[in-house]
């Protein structure tokens, strides 16, 4: 198979899953999935949003039994078996969303249940020496004192996997675990898990991203509709077969597509969104975001690149009113709407789709109709305030349908949902009323390549009947994909904005990482 190293690996498989089923409810999440990991290899497990891939690596790690089928690990049945038991046998699974405790320091997640003590008394020094030992050795550049509520996304994943390593996993599961990460945050994750690798362990990786699985993996399994379809090695597999595994269809991926955009010829309209000189604190009185100015005209997407952690989650939560503005002004239609609370946004046309989904898009134990109206609950009141659940629900099963959410039953809680389908809704919603300003920030993360298809077109249709959308996107194709003109965030500031006709990854990856200006 590709990248196996000769004489290094055994052939005979250290994971076998066979037969796997599981259903919530009524939902099968997973019908007959099969799987081979050999040991010594990193395998990447695709399929799409809801296929079932993070269920049947739950049920590997021990999270969740299996209704029916069998697992075996190291030639050993263990299905059934508990998540100490898969700790204890070196299996360990970091999760697409963080199991941390904000309150804590790095340290002290990294150590939680597994304390150093020095007579009754947890040693804390000794479990800053480890930590910060092994952060080092894995190539993580962190502050283990560091509260973790003080992180960013990407430093949280980081030490998801850094706690998982710590405690000794050789079977190493991961879901979606650059869906957060900046590119060379991706280079140092995959030096790592090569290391890994290359000293015996096993990586099993859940990614929605087909260059990534080109790049890192050796061999493919694609789960579709909760069965495995297929399973081949890497190496002569296109990105363009493994899509149509996944989706059962040709799918237009996003380097591939003959992009419509907006003549550039067409005679200048006023500006939708203008931002002026915007400064915006940061932590420790640092600014986050630095005099940036730019405008955004009707049918035109602004497509900002850069290396996360440059300024633009603040940029984007201060122009949706979510983060105070220290100084600068921000227009919608010529209104100065810099003091502005975000409803009054809204009213003018302002819509967000949040980088964080479950943190700012979503309350996660509210179905998925509740959740498609959040911020417009008062469209839906009835006289004496209560509201028209009947309404509700035809407004759901139409958006759902339209977005292709699945399962696509309105009730089902937001939290029932993969990944990518609370994407989807999250999406939805911001799409629901007339748009004047779309702000999308990371619109893709976590989502698979159908439904990447289908939210690019839904942001070209939002552009094409008028809209003016500031797209925000640690992934430089989508941004290359989708925008009319590109921006480069670096250290807080602007330092460039081109026509797309210009842009290239060669010309803005130096403008990126601050080597030229």
């Amino acid at each position: 198979m590709s990248g196996m190293m000769s004489g290094a690996r055994s052939t005979a498989p250290i994971v076998r899953l066979t037969g796997i089923a599981k259903r919530f409810g009524d939902c099968h999440a997973v019908r007959d999935a099969s799987l081979e990991v050999a040991a010594g290899e990193i395998h990447a497990l695709v399929g799409e949003n809801g296929a079932g891939k993070s269920t049947l690596m739950r049920i590997l790690a021990g999270i969740s039994p299996p209704d029916a089928g069998t697992i075996e690990v190291g030639g050993r049945d263990v299905t059934g078996w508990t998540t100490a038991q898969a700790i204890d046998a070196s299996v360990g699974m970091v999760h697409q969303h963080f199991m941390l405790v904000p309150t804590l320091t790095i340290a002290e997640n990294v150590i939680l249940g597994r304390e150093p003590m020095r007579g009754l008394a947890i040693d804390f020094a000794r479990a800053e020496r480890e930590v910060t030992a092994a952060a080092e050795k894995s190539g993580f550049r962190m502050n283990v004192r560091q509260l973790v509520r003080e992180l960013s996304v990407g430093e949280q994943q980081r030490v998801e996997i850094l706690k998982t390593l710590v405690r000794g996993a050789r079977i190493l599961i991961l879901d979606e675990p650059t869906a957060v990460l900046s590119p060379p945050e991706v280079e140092e994750l995959w030096r790592v898990l090569r290391a890994l690798r290359d000293e015996g362990g096993t990586i099993i990786l859940i990614t929605h991203k087909l260059d990534e699985v080109a790049e890192i993996s050796d061999t493919i399994t694609v789960v579709r509709e909760g069965r495995t379809v297929a399973r081949f090695p890497t190496a002569g597999t296109s990105p363009a077969s493994i899509a149509r595994a996944m989706v059962g269809r040709d799918v237009v991926l996003a380097g591939d597509a003959t992009i419509a955009r907006r003549d550039e010829r067409v005679v200048a309209l006023a500006p939708a969104l203008d931002v002026r000189h915007l400064v915006v604190s940061g932590e420790q009185r640092q600014r986050a975001v630095n005099d940036v100015s730019f405008t955004i005209q009707p049918r035109e997407i602004l497509g900002i690149a850069g290396v996360e952690g440059n300024g633009q989650s603040a940029l984007i939560e201060a122009i949706a009113g979510l983060r105070s503005v220290e100084s600068g002004e921000i227009f919608l239609d010529a209104a100065d709407v810099t003091s502005m609370p975000v409803s009054d946004r809204e009213e003018r046309g302002l819509a967000h789709i949040p980088e964080d989904r479950h943190r700012r898009g979503l309350v996660l134990d509210y179905s998925i109709a509740d959740n498609l109206i959040l911020g417009r609950q008062r469209s839906y009141q009835r006289r004496g305030g209560m509201l028209d659940r009947t309404r509700i629900l035809a407004d759901a099963r139409a958006a759902i349908a339209v977005a292709d959410i699945r399962p696509s039953d309105p009730m089902m809680p937001a939290r029932a949902l993969s990944g990518g389908n609370q994407q989807k809704v999250v999406i939805a919603r911001a799409l629901a009323r007339e748009t004047r300003v779309l702000l999308a920030a990371q619109p893709t993360r976590g989502v698979d390549v159908g439904a990447i298809e289908l939210i690019h077109a839904r942001l070209r249709a939002a552009r094409d009947s008028g809209a003016a959308i500031l797209l925000v996107s640690a992934e430089l194709s989508e941004i290359l994909a989708l925008s009319d003109r590109v921006a480069v965030m670096y250290g807080g500031r602007i330092v460039a904005i081109v026509p797309r006709s210009v842009a290239s990854e060669e010309m803005l990856g130096p403008l990126m990482t601050g080597a030229s200006a």
